[in-house]
């Protein structure tokens, strides 16, 4: 068996890409336009598309470690910025509804896909809209896990209204969140009540991605928290837990995060490589690439993390 590094898991070529921020038209409750940063590779054609949400009070410009790699290997990516990041008043009246203008934001991306794509030069005819994957971080993956059929259960305990996009081929959701209810602590439980979901119904084909070391304090549990979207969602396929990670897996917020605590290039390669070959086969452009990041990973002799599979 090769004992080649645990990343290891592509060896797609590269692109140069090419970025551009952009204003869409927004419902006129969410109170602001909304601001999207688009990134493609300057050549190829029929190319999928990946909307990203970031985590709390992050932006479009965070996370350039993931999104210009995707970019670079054949994906437009668009990162809207979520109102979380202008640091709303507690008394303004979109606080409580953030998490659902958060869904809204997404759904609005793809409501406007047209705009994205005459809003990049060069990107015009280029774009493959029957291949589209949404991810998330922290925050991001629960609104994208809301896309992908969860629902935040009401204070009556059953499962709200369901917000899937059925436009949504495959999710990834990197340090997702897990159940409330008691497993929340007093923090959580007061100031995040939309931290509920119900993942029942979350069965758009999906990657989870948890660090082993992600103590939060929004839970009473362990690191196994973020492993409730795998055992409970039955599009929930493939779980990727990362040895030693914590909850920036790394570091794929990118250098403007000065909260993460487990840098590690190499965890951070991990993530960008595993979900490529992951994106690569659930959108029918590689079948093999997800098999051979999983047998990369149990081939290595000191793996950075373990796949496991419904």
């Amino acid at each position: 068996m090769s004992d080649a590094p645990a990343t290891d898991v592509s060896t797609d070529s590269t692109t140069p890409i090419s970025s551009v921020e952009l204003v869409l038209p927004a419902a006129p409750d969410r109170g602001h336009d909304l601001q999207v940063r688009v990134s493609a590779p300057t050549t190829g054609h029929d190319l999928p598309v990946i909307v990203f949400s970031h985590g709390m009070a992050k932006s479009m410009n965070d996370y350039a470690p993931l999104a210009d790699y995707w970019a670079a290997r054949g994906f437009v990516v668009v990162q809207p910025t979520h109102l979380d990041s202008l640091d709303l008043a507690s008394d303004d009246p979109r606080t409580p509804l953030i998490w659902r203008i958060r869904a809204a934001d997404l759904t609005s991306v793809l409501d406007q896909l047209d705009s994205v794509e005459a809003g990049l030069p060069g990107l015009a005819g280029r774009v493959d809209r029957d291949r589209i994957a949404a991810i998330g971080h922290s925050w991001g993956a629960q609104t994208v896990s809301m896309l992908a059929g969860a629902r935040v259960v009401d204070t009556n305990g059953a499962p709200g209204e369901s917000m899937a996009d059925p436009r949504i081929d495959t999710a990834v959701l990197l340090s997702l969140p897990g159940i409330g209810g008691a497993d929340l602590t007093a923090f959580a439980a007061e100031n995040f009540p939309f931290m509920s979901p119900d993942f029942a119904e979350m069965k758009t084909p999906s990657l989870i991605v948890a660090g082993d070391h992600d103590d939060s304090p929004l839970t009473v549990r362990g690191p196994d928290w973020f492993t409730d979207g795998y055992l409970l969602g039955p599009g929930a396929t493939d779980l990727l837990t990362i040895f030693g990670a914590e909850h920036g897996l790394g570091g794929v917020e990118g250098d403007k995060d000065a909260q993460t605590t487990d840098e590690s290039p190499e965890r951070v390669a991990l993530v960008q490589r595993a979900t490529l070959a992951y994106l690569r086969t659930a959108l029918g452009l590689d079948n093999d690439a997800w098999p051979t990041a999983r047998g990369t990973l149990t081939a290595t002799s000191a793996p950075l993390g373990r796949i496991d599979s419904k």
